[in-house]
């Protein structure tokens, strides 16, 4: 009796073997969860996780389900590529992110060894595609020698016969960004008064205030984070110093008037066009709106990432890097922030830059 239990248990065990075995596809998604950028890793996720959740409302990728598995990376490179190991080891197929410049960056050499498609939202250094590891390193953001173009013109064309200083963080973001800006601004003939970097993380910058006071700036490009700009701005009008400031994406967030009060207005940053009054977007803005969320900054292009990745997966009918990243090579892609297309690189062809400004307690695009 035992020994014919025994054979059904074998049979009923090589029968389960032999069916095809479903498992759900791992989204993976990189961004700083903790730490002063959080609010940009809320973007990425919440944008990320609402596209898997109308994806699977869809019937998913290949008819198979997409679960989200979310690594803190704190805009800290080294925690960025234990971040992209720990979702390699969790069989992510593809990552959404990550933010920081400084943290896709190492990161894409870990996917790109594992042939893993990483989506960047929010990476702008140009080094990200330009130094790309390999073919399945994309973003869908423009980059910082396009931002830092349009930010050196309009110094050209507002200040150039005026007083301006250059200020990053020495970050790999806002060095870069500060860096193209200048490039811009002296080739068109400018000449700033001022070269400075701050230690980020300080909350104490009036040595670098009083250094701009004593210039007699008009006028201040900062590459780096909305935290040290905030800071920085209010420590320069407690200073009396009523230079302009201006800035690049990294700027884009409420918590910025948060920290100047209205000694912030007036500041302007570059960033990607507002997707969010674009009719392609309506729905989605509206599912957002629904749950009391912002679709604010990188939450469309966390969601568009996302988008492209699963009409890719599905037209190649394989999750597989190398098959995925042949369809996003070569399809024109409908997303919430408009048609988008991959050029040899990885970078998005319609990407670009406008300008916003703070005032009256928010922010608009001029």
């Amino acid at each position: 009796m035992k020994r014919h239990l025994g054979t059904a248990m074998g049979l009923g065990l090589a029968v389960a073997l032999a069916a095809p075995a479903y498992a759900d596809i791992v989204v993976g998604i990189g961004a700083p969860i903790t730490g002063e950028n959080a609010v940009f890793g809320a973007q990425i996720r919440n944008g990320a996780e609402q596209a898997v959740a109308d994806i699977n409302a869809a019937g998913g990728v290949n008819g198979e389900k997409l679960v989200v598995k979310v690594g803190d990376d704190a805009c800290d490179p080294k925690q960025a590529v234990n971040v992209a190991n720990q979702l390699v080891s969790e069989g992510a197929k593809v990552v959404i992110g990550h933010y920081c410049s400084g943290s896709s960056i190492p990161a894409s050499s870990v996917y790109a060894e594992e042939g893993i498609i990483e989506i960047s939202p929010a990476s702008t250094n140009p080094a990200f595609t330009d130094k790309r590891p390999g073919p399945t390193i994309y973003r869908v953001c423009g980059r910082d020698d396009q931002q830092g173009a349009i930010g050196g013109k309009y110094l050209l064309d507002n200040f150039k016969d005026k007083k301006v200083a250059i200020v990053h963080d020495k970050s790999s973001y806002g060095k870069g960004l500060a860096d193209e800006t200048l490039k811009t601004f002296r080739d068109g003939g400018g000449k700033e008064v001022m070269y400075e970097a701050i230690t980020p993380g300080e909350k104490d910058y009036s040595a670098l205030v009083s250094k701009l006071k004593q210039a007699n700036v008009d006028a201040v490009y900062f590459g780096g984070y909305y935290q040290q700009a905030g800071l920085i701005v209010r420590q320069m009008r407690d200073q009396g110093l009523q230079a302009k400031l201006m800035g690049g994406d990294a700027l884009q967030s409420m918590e910025f008037l948060g920290i100047t009060g209205k000694g912030g207005e007036g500041t302007m940053f570059t960033f990607p066009p507002d997707q969010t009054k674009s009719p392609a977007a309506a729905e989605i803005v509206q599912k957002f709106k629904d749950k009391k969320i912002s679709p604010e900054g990188f939450t469309l292009y966390s969601y568009a990432a996302m988008q492209i990745w699963a009409a890719a997966a599905n037209a190649a009918k394989s999750t597989e890097g190398e098959a995925v990243a042949a369809e996003m090579n070569k399809q024109n892609f409908k997303t919430v922030i408009g048609d988008l297309k991959f050029d040899d690189k990885g970078d998005p062809t319609v990407a670009g830059f406008v300008f916003y400004e703070f005032k009256d307690g928010g922010y608009s695009q001029i």
